[in-house]
């Protein structure tokens, strides 16, 4: 996907995975298939959503609450079938809402839906009465058809709670793991959505992202991650980590699978609700490139040849970047090679941008402008919500409540970054001790100027459809004991600028 697709998408990333291809099953019929074969089927009245949805659910029993099940579902919607079964019979009356109506589809469960099921961000912090709206997220896949099958377990809090968590863990839904070997972490913070989509729990999954929660589990599951431009997709009604990076996103077997789901879930206009939205979303605004033409469909952009005269510019940066100890190993670099080599095969012309001098190290202020953005965007979520234990309140209640109750929120790793993003001071000029005195707004500017100057500026001086790079190290052994362990990742090339990437296997 290049420039041609709504204006131009900033970051392809390549899964590097060592996992072996999914296998198959001749006893469910469902596997791999798409939304467009899935709809296919059910307009030759072959097949229904009510079957369909059976099938998923019963797929979950089987395979993910065992004792080694992948223990990717917090929660199936007890409506599930009532929707597929009206679903059905709006389309035997000739009523299809759009190409997803009939598809199940899970979402990460820190998506508000106004029903029987919990919003949780997987805290008890959160447990109780159910939101009393939809987010605009949900409303938009119910206007579209869709039936809503459950919610994902996720990193607790989107991973936002200590420096030491571990992906995939949460105290309400316990840990994930990966589909593709239990032992194995499938990185987060939409772990569940992720290794849900691999394993053929849905035919398509929602996830969140701030810096690398979507790209990362789907590079870990080996599925295709689309994180979209900030502002495409609204977050009204999304349990927060920060407003200014923060965006909806889609795990997929295909990236046509993703395309179709973007379609249903963005909003075209503002939705009233997330400043975000609106005829430019904000991940466009300020970047100095052309407007974009926001469009109603994104699959009319796949196109098999679609790299034959592609400029690309690619990055090495990323290997390496987080632990120059644990050296990158050897068949990810060359299946990083393997991968250019195929783009240039395909036809595309690529740019080394390391040589030409380009900074992608990731915005010098983030971590700054996330935890700020934090304590005042959670505060706002709670007011939206009642009948929980934090409802109107702040961060401070929450960490008083996991401080109550550390035998099942804190039993493997703390809330240190809840700490300081709570001690942090509370105006925007004001300086941080704990970040070397920049402000927040100085934060916001070091982020912007960094996107400008290298993001920006490679795209623009160098012509380029795309930035492509590794995403991130193969999935690791789950370690309880010290957390995650990163190699590298790449996720922070796009995050600051609020710009898209689409992730998908390779190697």
């Amino acid at each position: 996907m290049t420039s041609r697709m709504a204006g131009r998408i900033l970051v392809t990333a390549l899964l590097i995975s060592p996992l072996a291809a999914r296998a198959q099953s001749d006893d469910f019929p469902f596997l791999e298939a798409t939304v467009a074969q899935l709809q296919a089927r059910m307009a030759s009245g072959a097949l229904t959503s009510v079957r369909l949805t059976r099938a998923y659910i019963e797929r979950i029993h089987q395979l993910d609450s065992s004792a080694n099940g992948v223990n990717a579902i917090i929660e199936l919607n007890p409506d599930a079938l009532t929707i597929a079964q009206h679903m059905d019979n709006m389309r035997r009356a000739g009523h299809v809402l759009g190409p997803l109506h009939g598809i199940p589809v899970l979402l990460k469960a820190n998506i508000d839906t106004a029903d029987r099921m919990q919003t949780t961000a997987g805290s008890l912090a959160l447990q109780g009465t159910p939101p009393t709206h939809d987010s605009t997220i949900a409303a938009n896949l119910r206007a579209g058809g869709a039936v809503i099958l459950g919610k994902t377990n996720l990193s607790e809090w989107a991973n936002f709670r200590s420096f030491e968590s571990i992906s995939g863990w949460s105290g309400i839904g316990g840990q994930t793991h990966n589909p593709y070997g239990i032992d194995r972490n499938p990185c987060g913070s939409s772990s569940g959505s992720g290794a849900a989509a691999s394993a053929n729990f849905a035919t398509v999954s929602l996830g969140t992202e701030t810096d690398g929660s979507v790209v990362c589990p789907g590079n870990a599951s080996g599925v295709v991650g689309l994180k979209p431009t900030i502002g495409l997709t609204s977050r009204a009604g999304v349990v927060p980590i920060s407003h200014t990076q923060d965006t909806v996103g889609v795990h997929a077997r295909t990236v046509a699978d993703a395309a179709v789901t973007l379609g249903v879930i963005q909003s075209r206009t503002s939705d009233g609700r997330d400043p975000a939205t609106g005829g430019v979303p904000l991940g466009w605004q300020g970047s100095g490139m052309p407007r974009p033409t926001v469009p109603t469909d994104y699959t009319q952009f796949l196109n098999p040849n679609g790299l034959r005269g592609a400029v690309l510019g690619i990055t090495r940066q990323g290997l390496n970047g987080f632990d120059s100890f644990v050296p990158t190993p050897a068949p990810v670099t060359a299946a990083v090679e393997a991968a250019f080599k195929a783009l240039t095969d395909a036809g595309a012309t690529l740019v080394d941008l390391d040589a030409l001098g380009y900074n992608f190290s990731g915005g010098p202020g983030e971590l700054l402008v996330l935890c700020y953005d934090f304590r005042n965007d959670v505060k706002a979520y709670f007011a939206t919500r009642v009948g929980v234990p934090v409802a109107g309140g702040t961060l401070t209640d929450a960490i008083a409540f996991n401080s109550a109750h550390a035998d099942v929120e804190m039993p493997y790793f703390n809330q240190d970054l809840f700490d300081l993003c709570n001690s942090m001071a509370t105006g925007p000029d004001d300086p941080q001790p704990d970040f070397g005195g920049m402000s927040y707004n100085q934060a916001i500017k070091a982020d912007h100027d960094f996107t400008v100057n290298n993001v920006d500026a490679a795209l623009n001086a160098q012509h380029l459809d795309a930035i492509v790079s590794a995403t991130d190290n193969p999935a690791w052994a789950t370690d309880l004991l010290f957390g995650d362990h990163f190699i590298f990742g790449t996720s922070s090339i796009a995050a600051a600028g609020g710009y898209p990437i689409v992730q998908v296997p390779a190697g």
